[in-house]
C-alpha cells in the first residue's frame, strides 16, 4: 500500500461513486475530466478510486473543484495534491480536507495558492 493509500483510508471505487452521486458512470468520468474529482488508481488490482470524504451527503464536495484547480495551479500532481489534503497540520488544526468538509475553503485555498511561491 503506498503513502497516499494508506494516508487516505477510504477509497470509493468509481462505480460507487456514481451510484452515490446517483449518476451515470460516465458522469463520474466526466467530474474527473473537469477537475471536480480526483481518482488515483489503488489497491492490489490498481482500480481508479476517490477519496471517501470528497464526497458529501451524496454530493462532490462543494469546495473541492476549485481547491483541485489552486493546487495544480501550484504545480501538484494528483497524488501529491491528494497527499496535501490528507495530511495533519498543526497550524489549521486538522487536515486541509476536514477545513473543506467545514466549510473553510478560503483558508485552504490561500494556503495552496502560497505553496506555489
Amino acid at each position: 500500500m503506498s503513502n497516499v493509500e494508506s494516508l487516505v483510508g477510504e477509497w470509493l471505487p468509481l462505480p460507487d461513486v456514481a451510484e452515490i452521486l446517483d449518476v451515470k458512470i460516465s458522469r463520474v468520468h466526466g467530474l474527473i475530466d473537469e477537475r471536480a474529482l480526483v481518482a488515483l488508481k489503488v489497491g492490489e488490482r490498481k482500480i481508479r478510486s476517490v477519496p471517501a470524504e470528497f464526497v458529501k451527503d451524496g454530493e462532490v464536495l462543494d469546495s473541492l473543484k476549485g481547491t483541485i484547480a489552486v493546487l495544480i495551479d501550484s504545480g501538484f500532481t494528483d497524488e501529491e495534491l491528494i497527499t496535501w489534503l490528507f495530511t495533519e497540520d498543526e497550524s489549521l488544526p486538522g487536515r486541509p480536507v476536514d477545513a473543506l468538509r467545514a466549510g473553510r475553503k478560503t483558508e485552504i485555498r490561500r494556503r495552496a495558492s502560497a505553496l506555489a511561491w
